[in-house]
């Protein structure tokens, strides 16, 4: 295998590299302060996506920079997983740049579930407006009565009825909600209690505007709202949408979210490592310009050997993360899924461990909105939960490697 970036992937990484330091880093820093003064508080109601914004987008898209995670040459860029993998880290450096180059979670995901498992019905009303980036979309799965990290327990229901499904539960988390621009839900239920534990569940688009769904609040993480996007717990209340906003099939649902979460999860490890290269830069900028009893700070209290560990803590998980990349290119989702698993539980807690160094090193600095480390740590330690926590990926990481030693079958 051979991870040397592709000609392609090259020419993207050096362009979104140039329009970020020319473009977003000069005003992302004011940005953040103007948007929590134009944004307060959780009334998501009020909240305005700020016109810097969508300035920025449209410079992108007119720099072809659009859509970069789509591997269809057609509608993206046309990269594979491992092609992408450089450009999402480069974008990970950055809070604002995956949403300015339309490549930010969770509507690329509910984008590729558009791509791959939509007809062209749905593409059409759904997929395009996405791609075009003039609305927005949530995924709806977690649920706040039951433990969502064994997903078989989702508790909300899909029931047929006539030309009809009818939705009922109660979703929270819901990444994107509170955009103005939001207008899509891909909600996931259980559509048959009586089928095999994978086979129970389906994925509904539905209309955000539609009658019975509700709205109930935006969830604060680390005391944030995170607006414009948000992020909220919404309740499904007799819902009524027309049969042909099934994706796929009845009882498909969690075939569609393995498709979905595998080239995602790699897109958030790169992102997660990009972050981490950032805190990393912070950290010994930081170190080497201030001194404290006569030395700079990064010659004191093992600061050097840390520096070291970091360094060495990143390069080994983009390593992992490009050959998870590698293999669900090679080989299919399925057979990446411990690799998946594994960088999953890898890149987040490097991301975590990194920036809590770099928040250290600032002092009260690092744990102010000086510099973005409270944001780059909220990242980090969410990630370590959204889909999936690190307990359920390391069990994944384990049933796959016991599987080895399993006694083969005897020849008949």
């Amino acid at each position: 295998m051979d991870f040397t970036p592709s000609p392609k992937t090259q020419d993207y990484l050096a362009r979104v590299r140039a329009f970020v330091a020319a473009h977003i880093a000069p005003v992302e820093t004011a940005y953040h302060q103007e948007n929590l003064a134009a944004n307060p508080g959780g009334d998501w109601h009020t909240w305005r996506v700020l016109p810097v914004i969508e300035e920025l987008k449209t410079k992108a898209k007119a720099a072809g920079l659009w859509n970069l995670f789509l591997p269809d040459a057609a509608l993206g860029a046309g990269l594979s997983t491992l092609e992408y993998a450089p450009v999402a880290e480069e974008m990970g450096r950055s809070l604002l740049a995956p949403a300015v180059f339309n490549c930010n979670a969770p509507d690329t995901g509910n984008m590729e579930v558009l791509h791959y498992f939509g007809s062209d019905a749905q593409k059409q009303q759904w997929l395009g407006p996405l791609l075009a980036g003039d609305i927005r979309s949530v995924f709806c799965m977690t649920e706040p009565d039951v433990a969502s990290s064994d997903a078989t327990n989702l508790q909300a229901t899909i029931r047929a009825e006539g030309d009809a499904l009818v939705l009922n539960g109660k979703k929270w988390w819901a990444t994107g909600l509170g955009h103005p621009d939001a207008r899509l839900a891909i909600f996931m239920g259980l559509s048959d209690p009586a089928a095999a534990p994978h086979a129970r569940h389906s994925m509904v688009l539905v209309p955000l505007p539609t009658p019975g769904v509700r709205i109930q609040r935006m969830l604060p993480s680390f005391s944030e709202f995170d607006p414009p996007y948000g992020h909220g717990e919404v309740w499904f209340e007799d819902v009524r949408v027309p049969k042909s906003n099934l994706l796929v099939g009845l009882g498909q649902g969690f075939a569609i979210a393995q498709g979905r979460l595998g080239p995602g999860r790699v897109h958030h490890c790169m992102r997660c490592l990009g972050a981490a290269e950032r805190a990393l830069e912070l950290l010994v900028r930081r170190g080497l310009a201030r001194t404290a009893f006569g030395q700079p700070l990064l010659h004191l209290g093992g600061n050097l050997e840390r520096v070291a560990d970091l360094r060495m803590a990143i390069d080994q998980a983009r390593l992992l993360t490009l050959y998870a990349a590698w293999k669900i290119d090679a080989q299919g989702v399925k057979a990446a899924m411990s690799e998946i698993s594994a960088i999953k539980v890898v890149a987040p807690n490097v991301l975590q461990r990194v920036v809590d160094a770099a928040i250290q090193i600032h002092g009260g600095a690092g744990v102010s909105l000086d510099v973005p480390l409270t944001a780059l740590f909220t990242v980090a330690r969410v990630l370590r939960l959204a889909d999936g926590p690190d307990e359920v990926h390391r069990a994944m990481v384990a049933r796959v490697e016991l599987a080895k030693y399993k006694p083969a079958a005897p020849r008949p």
